[in-house]
């Protein structure tokens, strides 16, 4: 007598490659194939002596000085938004005093009396 299964049919590599084949690359963690050989390096060569010249030189100072520039710009647009966040805070208590029917002007604030 055959029990049937409430089991979801398995798929077989055949039916879906890429998605067993990933799923083997990342099991097994060679990959599928023989295992990669080691690089070696040319005789005479010294890792202590690779540098990134000229070239790797100037490509850091124009990243350095664009961030500068961005620093700049950020700074000035902080700035400006403060200032009219500042200025709409004064526009707003004068539309407040001349509502209210006092003066047009706010009085000067008084220095503190030392």
């Amino acid at each position: 007598m055959r029990v049937a299964s409430t089991a979801a049919p398995v798929d077989t590599p055949e039916e879906h490659p890429v998605i067993w084949n990933t799923l083997a690359a990342r099991v097994m963690p060679t990959g599928i194939g023989p295992n990669p050989v080691e690089p070696t390096t040319p005789p005479g060569f010294d890792p202590n002596t690779v540098t990134p010249g000229v070239e790797g030189f100037i490509a850091i100072a124009l990243v350095a000085i664009a961030a500068i520039f961005l620093l700049i710009d950020m700074t000035r647009r902080i700035r400006r938004v403060r200032y009219r966040g500042e200025v709409r805070e004064r526009l707003e208590a004068e539309q407040e005093m001349i509502a209210e029917g006092g003066p047009v002007e706010p009085e000067p604030e008084q220095p503190a009396e030392r």
